[in-house]
């Protein structure tokens, strides 16, 4: 669909109230272990700035979790809910022996009994199947699952990602259990060709954002599941208030956080965890700054960058924590 400027503008929804979800970092320490203090805290400063949070997902390290690690890192989210609110939670299963969507539906399964919704993540057998494949296998999750969300992405962030075609969009919004979908494209066009669907075919499938590249996107219909978010969540609250109330402030913090995103999420992409692993150091909210020990690393030179996009947007957010001396 080819949209022009005009299109943008019919789109644009000023005073909105935004949903926001935070795809939580899961902290590592020294040693290479997961932080469940630091996770803890984490999780919670999330949900004190008010965002719904989501684990497991790829900032979570979700594929590269055993699933012993991950039942681990949904009990500690269960217990921090306490049946208060409901999470998102990546579902992917570690072996898939013969049906695909049963083996899915057994990992939906987990995540509901811990409370969460689960998230459909990519994997090797669904990047394998054609469309009309890939529609029975979200229909067959359907039937075994109340409610869930689907995830759609570019290949830059994970190789079994695919961008779903119209055919497969028009039958996950016909779908009730599929609340909505999380769409990482990193393309507007695309990504505003969704919420035109959406508004046509059913207007409460939630279209959430993945792009970190262009944080406008909430000005135009898009909700938001954010890996960026998890670097400052306060900043992306204080951004969403804004925006709902009309204030000028929203474009001062929207650029300061949009900086830090293109800092951030710079090629390769996926090494963006480390960067919010060093900029949440940098800003006092973790006490390490490690990854997963098998996730890519950034260079050395993105510690500056980042303390650069610290002093920004602390300087329009300072909620946002507080720059740690070697940062300034």
């Amino acid at each position: 669909m080819e949209l022009t400027l005009t299109d943008y503008d019919h789109l644009r929804r000023p005073h909105r109230k935004v949903q926001g979800i935070s795809a939580i970092l899961l902290p590592y320490d020294g040693q290479g272990r997961m932080d469940e203090a630091d996770f803890r805290h984490h999780l919670q400063r999330t949900r004190a700035a008010g965002l719904r949070c989501a684990v497991n997902m790829d900032t979570g390290y979700g594929d590269l979790l055993t699933p012993e690690e991950k039942l681990r890192v949904l009990g500690w989210t269960q217990e921090l809910h306490a049946g208060q609110d409901w999470f998102a939670a990546g579902a992917l299963p570690a072996v898939i022996e013969g049906s695909p969507a049963a083996a899915y539906a057994r990992e939906c399964a987990r995540i509901a009994e811990h409370g969460g919704i689960p998230m459909i993540f990519p994997s090797a057998a669904t990047a394998a199947l054609d469309d009309d494949g890939l529609i029975a296998f979200f229909r067959e999750v359907a039937q075994a699952t109340p409610r869930f969300l689907a995830f759609e992405l570019g290949k830059m962030f994970n190789p079994n990602g695919r961008i779903f075609s119209l055919r497969v969009l028009h039958a996950l919004m016909e779908m009730p259990q599929c609340l909505g979908l999380k769409h990482s494209s990193l393309d507007r066009r695309t990504e505003m060709a969704r919420m035109i669907l959406r508004d046509r075919m059913r207007a409460d499938f939630t279209v959430y954002t993945g792009n970190d590249l262009a944080l406008d996107m909430i000005e135009f219909g898009s909700d938001y599941l954010l890996g960026l978010s998890t670097f400052a969540p306060e900043a992306f609250a204080a951004r969403d208030r804004a925006w709902l109330e009309g204030r000028a402030e929203y474009l001062e913090l929207r650029d300061a956080i949009q900086y830090l995103g293109w800092i951030g999420f710079r090629s390769p992409v996926p090494a963006y965890k480390h960067s919010a692993a060093i900029f949440l150091k940098m800003t006092g909210g973790l006490q390490w700054d490690e990854t997963h020990p098998r996730a890519p690393r950034r260079e050395p030179w993105d510690r500056e960058a980042l303390a650069d996009a610290a002093r920004r947007l602390l300087q329009v957010c300072p909620e946002a924590g507080q720059l740690a001396a070697s940062a300034q």
